[in-house]
This record gives structure tokens, sequence and C-alpha cells, in this order.
């Protein structure tokens, strides 16, 4: 997709993405065979069910109709969320990621897997999990010191809510 469209798609369609309570994360125009796809990509803080989703998906698709964003061509239009293991490019992404567990390439080398705790405006309190018997640490990541970071999928983790139902 050419910067220009994407830049005219992202005006158009932002708006009404955040009159609907969410963020536009992304936009993409794949060609698959002879037709087009238009992936749209939204979150929001409290995360985005279906039903918002498809009422984004309705306001988007009546946008298209009405102008020649898409050109002449027919398209399919997509409206979903983030994947589990998305990449956290933002600053609002590593607040809706406190809790998770994250996988941090960091900026002087390395990898460093640990749990978001607390984000403010110069980065991140981190807990390390530990290994082999270990106690868990805490850890102050700087977003500079960030090359590239992306929340990890967790199986077997026990939610806190959980715990605190069996408590009760």
């Amino acid at each position: 997709m050419s910067t220009t469209q994407s830049e005219r798609l992202r005006e158009l369609l932002e708006p009404l993405v955040s009159s609907q309570g969410l963020d536009l994360e992304e936009i993409a125009v794949d060609s698959v065979g002879r037709k087009r796809v238009l992936r749209v990509v939204v979150d929001s803080d409290t995360g985005a069910d279906l039903d918002r989703i498809a009422d984004v998906s309705r306001a988007l698709s009546a946008k298209l109709d009405e102008t020649d964003a898409m050109g002449e061509g027919e398209y399919t239009l997509e409206v979903g969320t983030p994947g589990a293991e998305r990449p956290l490019t933002e600053h609002r992404h590593y607040v809706r990621a406190v809790d998770r567990l994250v996988k941090f390439q960091l900026a002087e080398g390395g990898e460093l897997v640990a749990r978001i705790l607390n984000v403010d405006d110069e980065g991140l309190d981190l807990e390390v999990p530990g290994v082999k018997g270990r106690k868990a640490t805490s850890r102050r990541l700087g977003f500079a010191d960030i090359d590239k970071a992306r929340v990890q999928v967790e199986f077997n983790r026990k939610d806190n809510k959980d715990e605190k139902e069996e408590e009760a």
C-alpha cells in the first residue's frame, strides 16, 4: 500500500474509530488474488469486544462506500484487534500490557523476559521471574533501553482474580 493511500485512509478512518472510543492501531491493504483486503486493527484501554468491533466495522464500511478511498475495485474490509503476542510500539501499548509477561530486545543487546508492573513517562517497572527456585527480582527499564518488545502468551498462569475468588 502506498504511503499516500495509507495516510488518506488513516485520515478518513481515524475520526470514526475514535468516535467509537477506540484507537486506530494499524491499516494494511493486501492483494489476495484479484481481490484486495483492507485490514484495520483497533484497540482500547479496556479492550474491544465483538459488539464494538461490529459497530466500528459498520461505520467504516459506510464511510468507505461513500468515498473513493479504496478506488473502483472490489475489496473486503476486515476489522479486528491486535494479536495475543502484539508488538509494543506506543506508550499506550505498554500501559495496556501492565501485568503481562513481555519479551524485550534491549538496545544494548540481549533479551529480557519480565512482567510489566507499572508504566510512567520515562519507562517501566518490571518483575523479572526467578529461575530454578530463585525469587523474582525488580528492575527498572527506560524506554530508550528498549529496541523491541512483544507480549508473551501464558497458558498456565493463575490470574490474580482467580486467586482472590478462591480465598473468599
